[in-house]
């Protein structure tokens, strides 16, 4: 065997007679995603038990015929690793649940190369990652801002990759945000369904959009407590958007306090926020909840509101 490979034998099951190869594939083989075995059969790594190269994934295949398939190791990662503490919350050999500080950024881009939570992920998980696409990372399969605080999921192999973006598709996956806005909001509960998309004026920012121009987003508040010309609202996410509780919640008028893109403090929430140096907007991914993946169980996490969002509660209340 070459240095730097694996192969594995699949022999198609029963059930799978007249199935796509990679579908078989993919059966016989469960720690591979059909997506991955897709490219690997394409590449030429998939050879029947008679010597030949298979190269098309939609070949159909009978029962009890055996391949071969050449898994080259995973290519190194281009993001470095890098020894970032991480609070975990739960962790196995396919998923890790980690509860993200706000300041931390989720994935490298332009403005911040590294310091972030892949880079944290690849040395926390170093070992046990494997080749998501064929690259050894961290399955992002959602994100919270920069300066949005809790609950975050990513997958260590590709199964659970290919499963948790299913039910993030699906918007199947339960989101609970805990968010304080200016005003108490009237109904104190209510659902925004309104469409978001880029801003034509900001490019920098997302808008509520017409129908057709953006992609539908739905979220459902309730407040939990009136505060002093402010409330603490739990939002439940039905579909995940970029900034979707900021800009929903701006939308009924009550911004998030400190929020530097979607809010204009009044003069006194602009005293307190600078009183207490809270420079980000107040909002804290507070439960999250999935089917594992690969198991099959129903999992679900708690955060509790982060010190800072505490402190600022404390300087709202009403007494």
């Amino acid at each position: 065997m070459d240095v730097g490979v694996s192969i594995q034998r699949a022999v198609v099951p029963q059930e799978a007679a007249g199935w796509r190869l990679d579908r078989a594939l993919a059966c016989a083989l469960p720690t591979l995603s059909r997506e991955r075995l897709k490219a690997l059969i394409s590449s030429g790594n998939v050879i029947t038990d008679t010597g030949g190269v298979v190269r098309d994934p939609a070949v159909k295949v009978a029962p009890g015929s055996a391949f071969d398939v050449t898994i080259p190791n995973p290519a190194p990662a281009h993001n470095v690793a890098q020894e970032i503490p991480l609070t975990v919350v739960y962790e196995d050999e396919h998923l890790i649940v980690v509860d993200k500080p706000a300041g931390l950024v989720v994935h490298p881009a332009a403005g911040n190369a590294d310091g972030t939570l892949v880079n944290a992920l690849l040395h926390h998980c170093a070992g046990s990652l494997s080749g998501i696409g064929g690259v050894e990372r961290p399955g992002i399969v959602h994100r919270i801002d920069k300066d949005t605080s809790g609950l975050m999921v990513a997958a260590k192999t590709d199964p659970a990759h290919v499963g948790l973006a299913a039910q993030f598709a699906r918007h199947s996956i339960e989101r609970r945000y805990l968010a304080i806005v200016s005003g108490r909001p009237r109904p104190a509960s209510g659902t925004v369904d309104a469409p978001l998309g880029r801003s034509s004026t900001n490019r920098q920012k997302m808008a509520i959009v017409e129908e057709g121009r953006g992609k539908r987003a739905v979220t459902h508040y309730r407040t939990l407590e009136p505060l002093d010309h402010a409330a603490l609202i739990e939002c439940r996410l039905e579909t995940g958007r970029t900034h979707q509780v900021r800009v929903h919640m701006a939308s009924l008028g009550h911004p998030l306090l400190g929020d530097p893109v979607y809010s204009r403090p009044s003069k006194e929430h602009r005293e307190r926020l600078g009183r207490l140096d809270f420079r980000r907007q107040a909002l804290h991914a507070a439960h999250l909840g999935f089917v594992h993946p690969v198991t099959s169980h129903a999992l679900a996490f708690d955060s509790k509101i982060p010190a800072d969002m505490q402190q600022l509660l404390t300087e709202i209340t009403i007494v």
